[in-house]
């Protein structure tokens, strides 16, 4: 995290707005009635990077105090002294060094120095030699994914693996090929296994909770990174993301006191960035576009600087101005879920449905079965006539979330272009049960809110007569 100076205030009044004591849940959808189709609100959920990180093939987790590199450099490769004796055998065996294992240690030489692809030569010809030796490809694996070859690099870690099960350097470097291949729920399931192992290590407990903030699995992420706090008080990189995953999972009481720790801290660009967050969450786009703009001064390559400025731009109607912000966001990662959405939703919008596809994609290669990338998809296929291939999605994704009300509604419209009467009769059926439902609640929680307002709501553990919880 980078340093900070003087004190900017505190969150104490922006976290005790009446809006962040809802919890986080999926928008509601808006109509467009100019074209007679149903999009979804670009009002997503934002999401705070818990560390400033390093978007090249090399990228460094850093926090105060510790480093923690994701394949970067050399991670966990085995050095040419090891390999030497990992070569001859056990102590008293006759197995002497040879003509293969000095390729071998050149391609390790090659690797420490830093000339990557003749490493990755050099393991290569050893490997056509000895195919069983465990450090050629727990390194050729680490040289693959410096280069960003990470389909490969997982391959030779999982053969590496089944030379020497259980090995933790591998495990670990075969996790972080996952995470930066975008699996990130396989790269979950690895750290899962990697945190039971070394419950104590935050670097493991870091990562992992990365992987659950990025999936949207904030209670996870909190439960995860919750015992850490008390014994690593000064761990910015851990105090950001637990802060930010108790906000996200609806916990704003105990959210804010994670923030302020981090606000007060001094005038930096992350400091802005929360601040920012924080006004966007409670409809002060004014003030966001603020904190924001003063971010990107500070630090124009913040990650979700752009995106956060890009919507609060956008909710106030610039959507130009709003798209290049969220395109500025990719230029920094382009594999940031968010911005890739909002531009697949507004490309949408403005019936742009080709390179609305490619950045709806990437969206999914994020996050895969995400609901609102998947209708959006969806969306673009209806407006490129391929009726077959929208019903067979939205049919999927109302089996996984019967109750995505716009789903419902696009996929009523699909069956009568389809000529499909019964089943677009059946869909409009379910869409004014669902109204209803939601009338019904809105209704609820207006009559709730009243209360309140005058000092009566129902004591603890009543409800208001007539009304639902």
């Amino acid at each position: 995290m980078a340093g900070f100076s003087t004190p900017v205030g505190s969150a104490d009044r922006i976290f005790s707005q009446k809006q962040w004591k809802q919890p986080f849940v999926l928008p509601s959808p808006l109509r467009n009635p100019a074209r007679d189709e149903w999009q979804l609100s670009p009002d997503f959920w934002f999401r705070m990077p818990f560390m400033p990180r390093s978007r090249s093939h090399t990228p460094v987790i850093l926090a105060t105090g510790f480093a923690f590199v994701l394949l970067s450099g050399f991670p966990e490769i085995v050095t040419s002294q090891q390999a030497h004796q990992a070569q001859r055998g056990a102590p008293g065996s006759s197995r002497q060094p040879n003509d293969r294992d000095a390729v071998l240690i050149r391609g390790i030489q090659l690797h420490q120095s830093g000339h990557f692809e003749e490493a990755i030569r050099d393991y290569y010809l050893f490997l056509k030699e000895e195919p069983d030796s465990f450090v050629a490809r727990a390194n050729l694996g680490a040289a693959l994914a410096h280069e960003g070859r990470y389909t490969e690099a997982i391959e030779e870690y999982n053969q590496a693996l089944k030379i020497r099960p259980g090995d933790l350097r591998v495990e670990l470097n075969l996790a972080l090929a996952r995470y930066k291949a975008l699996d990130l729920e396989e790269a979950a399931r690895d750290l899962v296994g990697l945190n039971a192992r070394q419950p104590d290590n935050l670097n493991i407990a870091l990562l992992l909770g990365d992987c659950y903030f990025r999936l949207g699995e904030y209670k996870k992420a909190v439960d995860l990174l919750g015992p850490f706090e008390t014994t690593h008080p000064q761990e910015w990189a851990l105090i950001y993301l637990y802060g930010m995953s108790l906000i996200r999972d609806g916990q704003v009481e105990k959210g804010e006191v994670e923030v302020n720790k981090i606000l007060s801290h001094g005038n930096s660009a992350e400091a802005h960035l929360m601040l920012g967050a924080a006004r966007l969450a409670i409809y002060d786009n004014a003030g966001a576009i603020d904190e924001l703009s003063t971010a990107i001064k500070l630090n124009a390559k913040l990650p979700m600087v752009h995106y956060l400025y890009g919507r609060a731009l956008l909710t106030l109607g610039h959507r130009d101005d709003a798209m290049k912000q969220f395109r500025e966001e990719l230029a920094i990662d382009p594999n940031e879920f968010d911005p890739n959405l909002y531009l697949g939703v507004l490309l949408n919008q403005s019936e742009e449905y080709k390179e609305a596809k490619a950045y709806l994609v990437r969206a999914l290669q994020v996050r895969p079965g995400d609901p609102a990338a998947r209708f959006q998809m969806a969306l673009g296929e209806i407006g490129t006539g391929d009726l077959e291939q929208a019903r067979m999605r939205l049919e999927a994704i109302i089996r996984e979330n019967p109750d995505f009300l716009d789903a419902h509604v696009s996929l009523a419209q699909v069956f009568y272009r389809l000529r499909m009467k019964s089943n677009g009769d059946h869909e409009r059926t379910i869409i004014a049960k669902l109204n209803a439902e939601q009338q019904a609640r809105e209704q609820a929680r207006g009559t709730k809110a009243t209360q309140e307002a005058k000092g009566d709501s129902p004591a603890p553990g009543r409800e208001a007569s007539g009304h639902g919880p």
